[in-house]
């Protein structure tokens, strides 16, 4: 498998190596790679969300601390557009935002680091996305960021057509003390 850096240090977009006749297959977690290029290897619990419409929109997601958590994200099936959101305060890239499109037919999985938000949007009905999860999920250390926040200025692939309450709801990064 291939580590490639995002314009963010921290984020790195992790890419299957092509077979002979050039289909991607997968990758392979392994502590050892994750470690050799600083990421952090953990990943004690895992999730599978399924999104049923196209344009549907999760997030932005966080735990505060002390349960910060890093993310592997991957799709398996459909495909979605993720978004890592640098939230630490004292980062030079706090305000910043990437955004990586995940199908499952390529294979692709996004690593996202302690400290930052993250959301997606589904691009087809039907999409699957597994993410690995460094820490325990923590009742009531939960939090977000507002999809729509002007600071990070993201722009979504598509109109918003499914989006919870919850996530609605969420307040600006200004608002917000991580």
């Amino acid at each position: 498998m291939r580590f490639l850096p995002a314009v963010i240090p921290g984020v790195v977009v992790i890419e299957p190596e092509p077979t002979e006749d050039g289909t991607p297959t997968g990758w392979m977690y392994s502590a050892e790679a994750f470690c050799a290029h600083g990421l952090e290897p953990t990943a004690v619990q895992w999730s599978v969300a399924l999104n049923h419409r196209r344009g549907t929109l999760r997030g932005l997601h966080y735990q505060r601390p002390p349960h910060e958590e890093s993310k592997v994200m991957t799709c398996i099936r459909g495909a979605l557009y993720v978004v890592a959101a640098d939230i630490r305060p004292t980062s030079p890239t706090c305000g910043q935002h990437v955004g990586v499109e995940l199908r499952a037919r390529d294979r692709r999985a996004l690593y996202v680091p302690k400290g930052f938000a993250v959301g997606y949007q589904t691009l087809v009905d039907d999409t699957e996305v597994m993410y690995a999860i460094s820490t325990y999920y923590a009742p009531g250390f939960e939090a977000g960021i507002h999809h729509g926040d002007p600071t990070l200025a993201i722009a979504w692939p598509l109109p918003v057509a499914v989006i919870s309450e919850r996530d609605r709801e969420l307040p600006l990064l200004s608002g917000v003390a991580v």
